[in-house]
């Protein structure tokens, strides 16, 4: 039995008219253009990084600590080791601090305490850290941790400053992606009679654990890039250090510090090191990719 042909006015129907085409074509045009001009401040930081700093890059720059020779042209520098390590090491024990807590808060927000009063004041002050300026989590510290105790500097009161910086924003990010989860899923486990904190830790994280994970790249990049925290908190050393309870140099400090410098050379070293630090992020977002990635596979 073969199909009646379509009716005139059902074609007309079908029909875009012109005048939505061309609206059509604005708007995607519009879009690209906006697209286009939001990468051209990113491409041309990319750009300007790698052709200042790809200069300084050697394997003394990675495999020595600053000398202190900042002033001398014909004097050794040395290159950004001590700063390399003790960024990774700070940036680590804050993600330690800041990442588990977060999520915790974040899951009672969204599992437990959602619409109560607690929750929506917990949501208010987290909210308002968020725009806290990072100087102010190293002033905090700095009172508390140097000044109260009465001793000095140290690497590991810059991770808490870090941690304080990352954690509104790990708690945001978690809250908005476990939120993002359906109702269903938790509802189906829960009525085939698993318990609810079986339901959140085998079916709600695994599923939110992609988005989370961005969030969390967020907060560890914007910690590692902090430089005012870490003035008040672990200051700077020349020297290689494991010990979180000493001075720590770090990658934000050195390329103040060498900013600042007349020497071309030191110039130099801080654009590597800013270079060197944006590589770090990007070697951290990439295997955070594969690790989301192999564990959706699994």
């Amino acid at each position: 039995m073969s199909t009646p042909p379509p009716r005139p006015a059902l074609l007309e129907r079908l029909t875009v008219s012109p005048s939505r085409r061309r609206r059509d074509r604005l708007a995607r045009g519009t879009i690209a253009a906006g697209t286009a001009i939001a990468l051209i401040p990113l491409v041309l930081i990319v750009y300007y990084l790698l052709k200042k700093g790809l200069g300084s890059w050697s394997t003394d720059f990675f495999t020595t600590d600053p000398t202190g020779n900042t002033f001398f042209k014909t004097s050794s520098i040395g290159g950004i080791k001590s700063a390399i390590l003790g960024t990774i090491e700070m940036v680590a024990l804050a993600s330690a601090i800041s990442i588990p807590l977060g999520i915790g808060v974040a899951v009672w927000l969204v599992e437990y305490g959602r619409t109560t009063r607690f929750a929506q004041a917990v949501r208010f002050f987290v909210d308002v850290l968020t725009g806290v300026p990072s100087i102010l989590f190293g002033l905090f510290v700095f009172i508390v941790l140097v000044i109260g105790t009465g001793s000095t500097y140290a690497g590991y009161k810059g991770s808490i400053a870090l941690s304080l910086l990352m954690l509104p924003v790990v708690i945001r990010s978690a809250e908005v992606i476990l939120l993002l989860v359906p109702a269903g899923v938790r509802e189906s486990a829960l009525a085939l009679g698993a318990p609810r904190w079986r339901v959140i830790f085998r079916i709600v994280l695994p599923t939110a654990l992609p988005g989370m994970i961005t969030g969390v790249l967020l907060a560890v990049a914007r910690a590692a890039g902090e430089t005012a925290p870490l003035l008040f908190t672990a200051a700077s050393t020349h020297k290689t250090t494991t010990d979180l309870g000493a001075f720590m140099n770090s990658l934000p400090v050195q390329i103040y510090s060498d900013v600042t410098s007349p020497t071309a050379s030191v110039v130099n070293r801080a654009w590597g090191a800013a270079l060197t630090l944006v590589g770090l992020i990007l070697l951290l977002n990439l295997l955070a990719r594969l690790v989301s990635r192999r564990s959706r596979l699994a």
